[in-house]
């Protein structure tokens, strides 16, 4: 099994992409995403947009927690119009094998008074999953907030294998002279390979001889890169990164590389780039950065704003 495992891999890449994007999971796996009612977000609108036929994507849009007793029962209308209002928009881009549901840091943000909208990655509801095509959905999917906000701040936050997302996607805005008003990072790593490398999963192979032929190849054989120390050098607008030291799945170390190189990449200079650790002692591992108590704190300062909410 220990040798047929990395063979299997190598003569079906397919298999290495799932295991990349999990796009086959559903977590939680019983939650039926088309009524976010039922979970009790009265104050979420789910609709569905197509960036190219044939492909479909789900998209959630929470409100700001002040206008979340006004969303009940509302239409899409309704929706449309309350990005009118003076609260500033996130783009959330969550992790591999999540779920628009599993934003729970887009309550946080929403309680924080941010308009809040993420979308599921394709392969959820068609198409394959590929890099260039989620980055291609997350660009639909910005130009379609823009036509509805004007000159709204509008930030990017990604999240583990969405900040690979966040920056290909910045990247192609700044490369079009139009970046967003700030880009966050949290649990971010350098390039998909350095994270393959380093992703518990691969501990008991990581010894084996031939290992990047094996498992790493496999990735860039399915023009899988994600390669955000690229994109940092390509990138025009401020840009915060959390990470907690004791993440297992992104190690801590991966995001202070990004951090370093961002800190030097000289299409950053001028921007603001900070770099904001979470101790182990207080448990955040790789998903848990949104219960810090400090975060609101950590945005309004980092953006120069107060709280939206206020």
């Amino acid at each position: 099994i220990y040798i047929a495992v990395p063979v299997i891999i190598k003569v079906c890449p397919s298999i290495q992409a799932k295991l990349v994007f999990l796009n086959f999971v559903r977590v939680p796996y019983f939650i039926d995403l088309k009524r976010p009612q039922d979970q009790g977000l009265n104050h979420t609108r789910n609709f569905y947009l197509q960036p190219e036929e044939g492909i479909n994507i789900g998209v959630w849009h929470t409100v700001p927690s002040v206008m979340w007793r006004e969303a009940q029962a509302k239409d899409a209308e309704w929706y449309d119009k309350s990005f009118q209002s003076s609260h500033p928009v996130i783009l959330y881009l969550h992790g591999n094998a999540g779920t628009r549901y599993t934003n729970t840091q887009g309550l946080v943000l929403s309680s924080l008074g941010y308009h809040v909208v993420t979308f599921d990655y394709r392969g959820m509801l068609g198409g394959s999953p590929s890099e260039k095509g989620m980055t291609s959905d997350a660009l639909f999917l910005y130009q379609w907030i823009k036509q509805r906000i004007g000159q709204k701040p509008l930030y990017i936050w990604g999240h583990s294998l969405g900040t690979g997302v966040a920056t290909n996607l910045v990247r192609r805005l700044c490369d079009r002279g139009t970046p967003p008003d700030a880009l966050i990072l949290e649990s971010p790593f350098t390039n998909i390979r350095e994270e393959a490398k380093s992703h518990p999963f691969s501990l008991v192979y990581r010894y084996l001889p031939g290992f990047d032929w094996f498992f790493l190849d496999s990735i860039t054989a399915n023009d899988i890169r994600f390669a955000s120390d690229e994109n940092v050098n390509h990138i025009s607008c401020p840009v915060l990164i959390l990470h907690a030291e004791d993440d297992t799945v992104v190690p801590f170390q991966l995001g202070k590389k990004l951090y370093d190189l961002a800190a030097q990449s000289k299409s950053l200079n001028g921007h603001k780039v900070q770099f904001i650790p979470f101790p182990s002692s207080l448990g955040y591992r790789h998903k848990f950065i949104y219960k810090s108590p400090q975060l609101p704190h950590i945005l309004s300062d980092f953006l120069s704003v107060p709280h939206p909410h206020v």
